[in-house]
């Protein structure tokens, strides 16, 4: 399965902190690159990089503003269009379906979403009913899509990165490659 992730309307300063939070979230639960449009963000590239180049894995930043456009593109090169709304289908009727798509590009919401996201969209998937941080909406997504796979994934020496992390019951045990 390969995930892509798009954010919308990433601006500044309004969303620094969340547009890394969603790039977190995304790398972490299994998509392989985020493209934001908006407002270009170096500090945001930068930020994700590093945690790239510290704790491993193959994830990427791009930038790209024309994100209707992009969206266009990618429906015509095979990807499935899943948009994360809050006034889509419940993604528990459509976890099933989602689980078994190859190619996905999952869409998330900055600012106000145009409507033409919601009509480009294969699957517009609600993940619960009331208003909540796109962050959130993310994870819980991409988890029912990856049936929880994202969590057993290898955070290993093969995974490469300088950091990794030990399971502890007590502990934080941090093991860094010199």
């Amino acid at each position: 399965m390969e995930i892509v992730v798009l954010r919308l309307g990433h601006r500044l300063p309004r969303d620094e902190r969340i547009s890394t939070h969603v790039c977190l979230v995304a790398r972490a639960f299994g998509a392989s690159s985020i493209i934001y449009s908006g407002q270009k963000d170096h500090s945001l590239e930068k930020s994700v990089g590093t945690i790239v180049d510290n704790w491993g894995g193959d994830f990427s930043v791009e930038y790209d503003n024309a994100a209707i456009g992009r969206i266009k593109r990618l429906k015509k090169e095979g990807y499935t269009v899943v948009h994360a709304s809050m006034y889509g289908e419940p993604v528990e009727e459509k976890k099933g379906e989602l689980a078994k798509l190859e190619k996905t590009l999952v869409v998330v919401g900055g600012e106000k979403v145009p409507p033409e996201v919601y009509e480009l969209a294969n699957f517009n998937v609600a993940v619960g009913s009331q208003p909540h941080s796109e962050v959130a909406a993310l994870a819980i997504l991409l988890d029912r899509m990856m049936e929880g796979r994202e969590l057993e994934r290898g955070f290993d020496s093969n995974f490469g990165g300088k950091i990794r992390l030990e399971p502890s019951k007590k502990w934080k045990n941090i093991i860094k490659k010199e």
